[in-house]
């Protein structure tokens, strides 16, 4: 099963709200995207988005230019049935970040929670990071927030690599500068704890 496959059927199989990484608000990403001072019409996207209520927030704060990629356009679905008429309001894209043709120099700021994990294959971080590079704006933002070296070695089925921020910096690049970082205790919906870290970062180039 590639890897398209595989999520549209893990969000044809199980309610959102059931997947491990589910959280009903992810209160870390808001704080670090706020904590970023970007304008609120500044060009925002959430990488692995799928049904996660991060736009919701987002559209609360006042952001009014934000792309939503995920690989699976069920969990797509899933987020723009949630939002209802405010869905229309959103830049909803299917695609493989790893192979996505996004707008160039575009976006001030990149989120990304629980999708870099997966990429157990070298060349397909490469890949993921070249797209990152030539999506983001000079001076742009990432907020990536992965398992930590302590979090589970496999989720969803898959293995998965985990990270410090260390790691994360070597494999963005040096025109990425480690701003701050901090690791959460996840609590999953069936009562497990999953480790993630966060970690800022700011182009300097």
């Amino acid at each position: 099963m590639n890897r398209q496959s595989h999520w549209e059927n893990v969000y044809k199989t199980k309610n959102a709200d059931q997947a491990s990484w589910f959280k009903s608000r992810l209160s870390k990403s808001i704080e670090f995207i706020l904590g970023t001072k970007i304008q609120k019409h500044d060009p925002i996207i959430d990488v692995g988005g799928g049904a996660s209520t991060l736009v919701d927030d987002l559209l609360y704060e006042g952001f009014s230019d934000i792309t939503v990629l995920d690989i699976s356009s069920k969990s797509l679905e899933v987020a723009k049935k949630r939002l209802g008429e405010k869905a229309s309001r959103i830049h909803w894209v299917v695609d493989d970040i790893t192979t996505a043709n996004l707008l160039q120099s575009h976006y001030s700021l990149w989120h990304d929670r629980a999708v870099f994990h997966f990429l157990t294959r070298p060349k397909d971080r490469k890949k993921y990071v070249k797209v990152m590079n030539e999506s983001l704006k000079p001076q742009g933002t990432v907020i990536v927030a992965t398992f930590s070296l302590k979090g589970p070695e496999r989720c969803s089925g898959l293995d998965i690599v985990r990270y410090s921020p260390e790691i994360l910096q070597t494999e963005f690049g040096e025109s990425y500068c480690l701003m701050k970082s901090l690791e959460e205790s996840h609590e999953t919906p069936f009562g497990t704890k999953q480790e993630f870290v966060y970690c800022v970062f700011k182009r300097e180039e």
